[in-house]
């Protein structure tokens, strides 16, 4: 899902593009991307742009008279400047926004239709669509302490709540609480003040690190290549792969379509946290520390001594013994003709 730093770098680099520029008309190639019925659609064509603004993650297009073109990329969708009258994409088009200065296309990958387009009416119709989260880059720490404590969370839901703080997605939580040095299991009524400084200088940093190297990797161009795995990462989308600051490998809890990626050692003194399905299925056999993990590794590995311990039941699960193992080119008596 585009998060602050894309949508900030995708809205600079629209602000170019369409600022004083006149909409023509909107297309659409999929009738549920429009979520409004009032004021129609019709009525945006032909008016100039005035402005554009971020709205938590969602990107606005003001136009003149008062009118708001509100866009909800989500998790799959995505923007691209085309030149004026640019055809849609056939499976992942849909909507485009053609200007006087060229067209904006909105696709959406996958099969889910996620991604929304509104037309508002005036301040307070716009203002419902704010979901309320504190602006972090323009926030003092007071405030920012004001809004983490306000309700009991863990630090990954609340940095990931928008009615929380503005903009922040699963990505940027997972390299904010990185730099913060912050499990993302602990409870905001928890911290110290000298955590909560940590993190609030932590995700200062991190988003305005990320907009400007998003900056610099997009120059003039429209930002194309928006993702929420990138390289240079600490932790998010580098399960198994060593930490960039002490080596040991990223560990993973994965909720529903979601995936919390954390360094143990820096994070959590060594602890690993527990992933919900995982350890339901181990139970006990579920390590709870970096070490308790390092041993059972060595365990499952390959041993010519008969008497060598053995890794528990659940963790040979994925590994048949070599008796129950078919000869390369046999087939299963099911898959014989």
């Amino acid at each position: 899902m585009p998060e602050l730093p894309d949508v900030v770098v995708y809205l600079e680099a629209l602000a170019a593009r369409v600022r004083g520029a006149r909409l023509e008309r909107v297309r659409l190639a999929s009738p549920f991307v429009l979520r409004s019925v009032d004021p129609p659609l019709a009525e945006a064509a032909g008016r100039a742009v005035v402005g554009v603004r971020r709205l938590g993650k969602r990107l606005v297009v003001e136009l003149e008279g008062g009118l708001f073109l509100v866009l909800h990329l989500m998790i799959a969708g995505r923007l691209h400047s085309r030149p004026a009258g640019a055809r849609l994409p056939g499976k992942v088009g849909l909507a485009a926004l053609d200007f006087s200065t060229g067209t904006l296309v909105l696709t959406e990958a996958g099969t889910k239709r996620r991604a929304a387009l509104h037309l508002v009416r005036g301040a307070p119709a716009l203002a419902a669509h704010d979901p309320g989260g504190l602006e972090v880059l323009d926030a003092d720490l007071e405030a920012f302490r004001g809004a983490l404590v306000r309700e009991r969370h863990t630090l990954k839901r609340a940095l990931t709540d928008p009615t929380i703080l503005s903009g922040i997605g699963n990505a940027y939580a997972d390299e904010i609480l990185h730099r913060a040095r912050l499990s993302p299991f602990a409870l905001t009524d928890r911290l110290s003040t000298e955590e909560i400084a940590r993190l609030f200088e932590a995700a200062r940093a991190t988003l305005a690190d990320w907009c400007e190297r998003l900056r610099r990797e997009a120059g003039d161009a429209f930002p194309e290549g928006v993702t929420a795995f990138r390289a240079g990462m600490a932790v998010h989308g580098r399960y198994g792969q060593p930490c960039a600051d002490c080596g040991t490998p990223v560990q993973r809890i994965v909720h529903a379509e979601n995936e919390t990626n954390y360094c143990a050692r820096c994070q959590t003194g060594g602890r690993l946290l527990a992933d919900r399905a995982l350890s339901r299925l181990l139970r006990g056999d579920w390590p709870r520390t970096l070490e308790e993990l390092e041993a059972r590794i060595r365990v499952r590995a390959p041993s010519g001594d008969p008497g060598a311990p053995r890794a528990p039941s659940a963790w040979r699960a994925s590994s048949p013994p070599a008796s129950r193992r078919r000869p390369p080119g046999r087939r299963r008596r099911s898959d014989r003709p």
